[in-house]
């Protein structure tokens, strides 16, 4: 699948690391520093912008290493670059830890999964179909 895109930070083009990866690191596309208080959040440029193909939307989605080891995460998981917006690519990033993170100019920040999506047409009814779970909400599916 090819996506248009125009790179105006000085990082190169996010790349996959693994011939099976489903994401793509992206950079932060900083002039100076950005210091996260716990906490807190900013969004932070890449210096991207794309042209993905209508029926496709990229996600924008943390990336497992810095939340695991610094409680850095995408504050809307998974974003949504929908395919008609020609604007940069900002990731909101967060910090849920309990100390302050330095986001680094360049510093791999978040990661970029293109996905398909379908429009839902609506079918207005009385009633459901039944299933065995039911109405059975958060947690009802688990081992009692």
């Amino acid at each position: 699948m090819t996506v248009k895109v125009v790179n105006k930070s000085g990082n190169a083009l996010p790349q996959y690391a693994t011939l099976s990866s489903a994401g793509m690191d992206v950079r932060a596309n900083l002039d100076a520093p950005v210091v996260l208080a716990p906490l807190q959040r900013a969004m932070i440029p890449t210096g991207l912008f794309l042209e993905i193909p209508e029926g496709y939307e990229v996600q924008v989605r943390p990336r497992s290493g810095l939340a695991a080891k610094k409680g850095i995460t995408v504050l809307n998981a998974p974003g949504t670059v929908d395919s008609d917006y020609r604007g940069e690519v900002n990731v909101i990033l967060v910090n849920l830890s309990s100390e302050e993170f330095v986001v680094e100019p360049s510093e791999r920040i978040a990661q970029l999964v293109l996905a398909r999506h379908e429009h839902i047409e609506w079918e207005e009814v009385e009633q459901l179909g039944s299933t065995g779970r039911g109405e059975g909400g958060f947690g009802s599916t688990g081992l009692k």
